[in-house]
Order: C-alpha cells, then sequence, then structure tokens
C-alpha cells in the first residue's frame, strides 16, 4: 500500500466513540466500521431516508406584511420588523424534514472471549476498502468491508486462518420507526420501516453465503456455525425513488452473491480508483519524517502537541476526495451535513442541507480536485428545489424566478427554516447553489451542461430582477434579509439582525448576474435580458471599506456583536468568488487581511468549516504562512481520531474546504490565469501533485523543488489560450522542443495557445 493512503489504529473504536468509527460509502449507502471483535457494529446509512413527507411551509401572511416590514427597516424601526418578519416570514410550520439513520448490523462473534493479538484497523483510501485483522486463541481473523457502486451493495468478507473457526449472530435492526426484521429464507433477512407519518418506506436486504458449516435463521436473527469463509451481502432502498425498494434490495443482494466476493472487489476498487487516482500529491519539507509507522490517532496526536506532519496533511488532503467520491455519486443525493454518515434519530441542524455555506464547501473541491462527476447530484438537487422555490417566491415575495433561504432538505424544500433570527430570513441560498453550476461550466467549458444550467440560472436571477429594492442612496439591495448568522449593534447599542443589503447578498448577486450575462453572451441567446442583468448589476453596493479598514459586513459600518463570529460572508467576493483579487483590487484586498486578523484575533475559526473557509481566504490573498497556520490548527483543533471535521459535533463540510483550501495554496485559476504555487508555505518546500484542474479546461502535473516550479505538464481539453503564472520564468515544450510563447509582467506570466487534446511541458526558463 502507498504510505500516507491509510487511516489505522491498534483498537477498535470504542462502541460509545462513533467518531473514531471508519466510513466506507459509494453515494447511495455509507457504513461506520467500529471494528470490535466480541461485537461488530456498523450503522447504516441510505441516502434517502429522512423523516417524514414534503410540506407546503410557505407563511400565507408573507406576502400582504412583506412591504410593511421593508418600510419599518427603511424607516428605522428595526424591532418592530423583526417582530413582524419572527411571525409573519417563518415558515409554517417552522422546521424542514431531517435526516435519519438506516440502522445497524451487528455481528456477535461466538469463541472471541480472549484478548486479541496483532490488531489492526484500517481504511485504505486508495482502494476503499476497510479491513479489521488479529489472532485470537493462535488463529488469525480478518474481515474485509467495501461498498460498491458498481453492484449497490456493502459487502462484508469474514476468514480465518483455519477451517471451520467462523461462528457468529447477526442482528439487523433499526430503533425507532422500526416495523420489524423479517426471515425471507434461511440465509436472507429483510429490514422493514417508515420514517414517520408520510415518510419514506425503507428496506434493508442482508443475504449472507457461507463456504463450509452451517447458514439458519432464529426469530428475528441470522447464524452461522463453523464456516470456513462467509460473506454478507447488504443493500438499501426506500421508495423515494419511485420503485419497490424490497424487490430492489432483493434484487441486488442475490445479484451480488452470484458474483461472488472476489469478482465484487476486483470491479469495486477499478471502478473507485478511476475516480480516485485521477489526483496525487506529495508535500514535502526539507526534513520531512516518513511517520506512516505511527497510527493516525497518534499522528494527529503530535500535531495537537505542536509537531509537523506533512505527510498527515497528504492523507487529509486525499481523505477529502475519499469523502465526497463515497458521499456524492451521479444518481444519489448530494452530501449533507455529514455526508451520507449519521448515527442519530434527530441529529445537529437535522443532518439537512445547511446552504448559507456548508452544503457550498461541500462542493468546493469537485472541480479542482478532479471529482467533477461527484458535482452532479448538488445539481440534480438545485433542479428539485425549483418548483418549490417558485412557490416561495410567487407566495411570500410575489415574484417571478425561483428562490430558497438558508436551508433545504430531502424534498427540495425552500421555505424559511427555524426560528433563528440571525439565519432564518436569507433569501440567497439557491442563488448561492446555481453559481456551482456556473463553476462546472468554468472548468469544463460543456457548452451542452451551460444550455441546460442557463435556464436554471437565469430562474435565480428573475427573483432578484423583481424582489431587489431601491434603498436611500438609489442602490439596488436585498431588504429583508440577514448577514448569515451575525448580529450588529445599533448606534444606541441596540442589537439587531434583520437589515437592508448585507454585503454578502449583494455579492453573490453580483456572481449570479455576471454569469449569467457571460452565459447569454456564450449561447449567444437572450441577449436582452443579459443586458438587463447588466444594468441592474452595475447599481448594485461594491464591497465597502469600514471604519476599521475592514470589509464591511452590513450597509452601515456597525459594530458587531461577536467580532470572532464564525461566518466571514462579507468576504464571499474574495473566496469563492472572485471580486476581490491581490492584483486587481489591492486595497480590497488588504481590508479582506484586516477583516480575517479581526476575526482571528477574536476567537474565529473555533468551527472546523469556518477554519477551512479561513484557509481558503488567506490561500486567495497569498499569504502562505497564515494559510499553513491554519491548516495546521484544522487538524490540531477541529479534527476527530477518524479525521472527520468537528464544528464541533461532526459536520464535513470542514474536511472538504480543508481539501479545496490545499488545492487553493498550490494552484489557483479564479483570474484568468493559472497561477502556480501561489501561497507555498515554507513547510512545503518540494513536492508534486498530478491531476489538479483549472478554469478553462485544463490539468496540469508539476513539481517543485526550493519553493519554485521544477517542472510540469498541462493538458489542454479544449485548446484555449494558456496563461500560466509562476514565481520563475518557464517555457513551454512540445515534442521535446521549445514552443513560441508570450511573456508579460517580468516574464512571471507566460501565454501561448495550445489545442484541444494536447499537452505541453513546462521547464524553468533557461
Amino acid at each position: 500500500m502507498k504510505k500516507n493512503q491509510r487511516l489505522w489504529y491498534t483498537k477498535p473504536a470504542p462502541s460509545d466513540a462513533w467518531v473514531e468509527a471508519l466510513p466506507v460509502g459509494n453515494g447511495n449507502l455509507g457504513g461506520m466500521i467500529f471494528g470490535g471483535i466480541q461485537r461488530e457494529q456498523i450503522q447504516l446509512n441510505e441516502d434517502t431516508v429522512w423523516y417524514g413527507g414534503p410540506r407546503d411551509r410557505n407563511n400565507p401572511d408573507a406576502l400582504k406584511n412583506l412591504p410593511i416590514i421593508q418600510q419599518h427597516l427603511l424607516d428605522g424601526n428595526l424591532k418592530e420588523a423583526e417582530r413582524l418578519t419572527y411571525f409573519a416570514l417563518s415558515g409554517t410550520p417552522q422546521s424542514e424534514r431531517h435526516y435519519q439513520p438506516l440502522g445497524d448490523l451487528f455481528i456477535n462473534f461466538e469463541n472471541h472471549d480472549e484478548s486479541p493479538e496483532d490488531y489492526m484497523r484500517e481504511l485504505d483510501i486508495d482502494q476503499a476498502v476497510a479491513t479489521i485483522q488479529y489472532k485470537m486463541k493462535g488463529i488469525k481473523y480478518k474481515r474485509e468491508i467495501l461498498t460498491s457502486a458498481v453492484h449497490q451493495v456493502m459487502v462484508v468478507h469474514l476468514t480465518a486462518g483455519a477451517g471451520g473457526k467462523l461462528s457468529f449472530m447477526l442482528d439487523l435492526n433499526r430503533h425507532p420507526y422500526y416495523d420489524g426484521t423479517y426471515v425471507i429464507n434461511a440465509d436472507t433477512l429483510m429490514m422493514r420501516g417508515r420514517t414517520g407519518d408520510g415518510g419514506v418506506s425503507f428496506r434493508s436486504a442482508l443475504k449472507v453465503v457461507s463456504t463450509g458449516g452451517k447458514v439458519y435463521t432464529l426469530g428475528r436473527h441470522l447464524f452461522v456455525e463453523n464456516a470456513d469463509v462467509v460473506t454478507l451481502y447488504l443493500s438499501g432502498r426506500t421508495d423515494y425513488h419511485g420503485d419497490d425498494p424490497e424487490a430492489w434490495c432483493l434484487e441486488k443482494v442475490e445479484k451480488a452473491a452470484q458474483v461472488g466476493y472476489e469478482v465484487i472487489k476486483k470491479e469495486h476498487i477499478k471502478e473507485y480508483q478511476s475516480l480516485y487516482r485521477r489526483m496525487h500529491i506529495d508535500l514535502k519539507g526539507e526534513k520531512t519524517e516518513d511517520l506512516s509507522h505511527l497510527t493516525t490517532d497518534q499522528r494527529l496526536q503530535r500535531v495537537k502537541e505542536g509537531k509537523e506532519d506533512v505527510g498527515l496533511i497528504n492523507l487529509y488532503f486525499q481523505f477529502g476526495r475519499y469523502l465526497l467520491i463515497s458521499s456524492s455519486r451521479p444518481g444519489a443525493l448530494p452530501a449533507n451535513l455529514q455526508g451520507i454518515w449519521n448515527k442519530d434519530m434527530m441529529p445537529s441542524w437535522g443532518s439537512k442541507y445547511t446552504i448559507n455555506i456548508n452544503t457550498e464547501m461541500n462542493y468546493w473541491p469537485a472541480e479542482v480536485c478532479n471529482l467533477s462527476e461527484c458535482h452532479q447530484p448538488l445539481f440534480d438537487h438545485i433542479e428539485r428545489m425549483r418548483e418549490s422555490g417558485r412557490q416561495t417566491a410567487q407566495k411570500m415575495y410575489g415574484a417571478k424566478g425561483f428562490v430558497a433561504h438558508h436551508n433545504t432538505d430531502l424534498w427540495g424544500d425552500t421555505a424559511p427554516q427555524d426560528l433563528y433570527k440571525p439565519a432564518t430570513q436569507w433569501p440567497l441560498g439557491a442563488a448561492w447553489l446555481c453559481l456551482h453550476l456556473w463553476e462546472h461550466y468554468e472548468f469544463t467549458e460543456d457548452l451542452e451542461f451551460l444550455k441546460k444550467a442557463y435556464e436554471t440560472l437565469k430562474e435565480s436571477a428573475e427573483f432578484f430582477v423583481d424582489f431587489l429594492t431601491e434603498d436611500q442612496q438609489g442602490r439596488l439591495v436585498t431588504n429583508p434579509s440577514v448577514s448569515p448568522e451575525n448580529t450588529y449593534f445599533l448606534p444606541n447599542g441596540e442589537k439587531g439582525n434583520l437589515c437592508i443589503g448585507p454585503s454578502m447578498d449583494s455579492q453573490i448577486i453580483y456572481a449570479l448576474f455576471t454569469a449569467c450575462i457571460e452565459s447569454t453572451s456564450l449561447l449567444e441567446s437572450d441577449r436582452e435580458f443579459g443586458s438587463l442583468l447588466t444594468e441592474l448589476r452595475s447599481r448594485l453596493p461594491e464591497p465597502t471599506i469600514g471604519k476599521y479598514g475592514q470589509i464591511q459586513e452590513w450597509a452601515e459600518d456597525y459594530e458587531e456583536a461577536e467580532p470572532g463570529h464564525r461566518h466571514i460572508s462579507h468576504l464571499f467576493a474574495l473566496h469563492p468568488a472572485n471580486q476581490i483579487t491581490v492584483r486587481k483590487t489591492p486595497n480590497l484586498a488588504e481590508a479582506a487581511k484586516v477583516t480575517l486578523k479581526k476575526r482571528l484575533a477574536h476567537g474565529g475559526g473555533h468551527t472546523g468549516w469556518s477554519r477551512a473557509w479561513i484557509i481558503n481566504m488567506w490561500a486567495r490573498l497569498e499569504e502562505e504562512e497564515l494559510a499553513y497556520e491554519n491548516v495546521v490548527a484544522l487538524l490540531a483543533n477541529s479534527t476527530l481520531p477518524n479525521l472527520f471535521d468537528t464544528h464541533p459535533p461532526f459536520q464535513i463540510d470542514g474536511n472538504f474546504g480543508g481539501t479545496a483550501g490545499i488545492a487553493e495554496m498550490l494552484l489557483q485559476s479564479h483570474e484568468d490565469e493559472i497561477h502556480l504555487l501561489p501561497a507555498l508555505p515554507k513547510a512545503w518546500s518540494q513536492g508534486e501533485i498530478k491531476g489538479i484542474c483549472a478554469r478553462g479546461g485544463f490539468t496540469i502535473d508539476f513539481e517543485w523543488e526550493d519553493m519554485k516550479v521544477s517542472k510540469g505538464k498541462i493538458h489542454s481539453k479544449n485548446g484555449n489560450l494558456c496563461r500560466i503564472r509562476s514565481s520563475v520564468p518557464v517555457e513551454i515544450i512540445k515534442d521535446g522542443e521549445s514552443i513560441g510563447v508570450h511573456y508579460e509582467e517580468n516574464e512571471e506570466v507566460v501565454v501561448f495557445d495550445t489545442e484541444a487534446g494536447q499537452s505541453y511541458g513546462l521547464i524553468p526558463k533557461r
């Protein structure tokens, strides 16, 4: 196995320590593996197991009270506006549906009453296979667990070093919302249930195939006695998909059993590696130690003690890619707040899609880290949201287009979520999600995709054409809204959340309008709408520098109630957008630095996802050592023993944001150029990365030594003009010969033509 490609431990995860179990998944079906000795627990999830059914939660009193609320805000009557908003603009009922676990599979072993020898529990992220092995009474036991996207089953393969030594009882269950587990035949169980009134009906099938020994049922349990080799095949499905989940589950386990474990494993690894092995990373320092002989929790503890471990950062980066492949596949739902891994019937924040940062962050690594297909579930879910979003736009705002607030769920719910004044009334959720459609186009330049995506982008923009109103300075602003989840002080000391035109809103709308305008040009259609948006965009508030030299968060330069707040929404223009850049807007870039330093000085970055966002922002500001400092802080302060990110509690967004941040330190492409090593810290003075992607349809491999690019290869998918920025002048090689190029900015930028499908070498200029 390659170094830094596995998580491994010398003891099981405690039964009460879910955050030490190891995750497997195929996009739809997920499992958390504890690695127990007398009892193995695999906690199960299926991505469509959500409580309850769809509802219309749009407040019937919203539209008639909206102009009253807007006028209150214009008149400075904040408390009246907030009071009326609380009742008239909240969802009815207040909350969307929440995600639930599928159940648990327990394997209770016989004759395992002694302490094991040579115990090891590992997750090989290069093959997406978890392994537990140990010796008991002189016999070596081994079990491998994988979740196949090819065959749509989870497989547990158990072996022993001597014949007839595998004996155990299988328990497949769930509590509550559980009808029961039933015997289908002597080797197959079926778990049945429904997730509450009007909720989805779920099924999970478990089939046992044994070599030697005996397989039989008692009550709702399956027993295996004195077997040589045993393979368990497990499937899960709900009627959300519109088919018969029980028949589907049985078909999958029966077919898998016919195919057999060795073939399933081989096909699983091949299919998984077709995604995972697109990228390779090897960060090194001058004195990098090989610490792969230490367990993952030992290495993490060393980082918490202030010691360096560049290899762990390589592992963390690829673990983020592993998690995205495992929780977001075409045909599945998008990764939620916990990917697909959730143990609680009532999880924190419902384990929903929180779309004022968290869901978007889940997909920051998708394009740059060469996992474009894994972006597709998000696009599909945006389409599910459109009909609901149209209803919300019409019923609440009297507007065309579609809108969503700061959460959505399985059913694409778009009405306001919760009764939480700092967050609930924020109508930018769908707009931010739609920018992922544009990002996919920017990386792939797939015009057929853009033709379809444009209709969605346009419909999101149409809402703001109707909703934006003039403020007292004649600017077009949102009213009402909030700056996600922050609170300000009025000059009289009064606290407020509701406001007119918070900075993030204008920045998102600017990006959305720009994507639509550029789409009309690329598609050579709908130019009239593009012209309208161009005029409206010119009237949006621009990023403003406040009294402390910071980027202003609200239309007024208010004091913050929490200067170290976890959300840094007003720097959306810096990242993920590109309205603030080091070279094009240097004054705003300096103000962004002030903003970040002020947040951090007051305790900011205390949640994993916030720290991950800060990494990306420092990378965009080309502050390499500050970006690295926050990578280390993410590992030291916000990473659990199984490398899951913690808010706390566990949220997966920090994993994805951390992986994206490391990529952003090594390559950026948001300024119509490919910038190599824009934020390379001294701790990574040498290294290589292969398969990283850039906007414009480029894939890049490159190496560096002594902080400088030493060689590279650029593959052009679309034949675009290529601009490369590097700290050392480079020349471009084709077929062993230097090709004609154009240099700019004292040879920091090299510009050259490419042909579609061709690759070009890169070396330091001789």
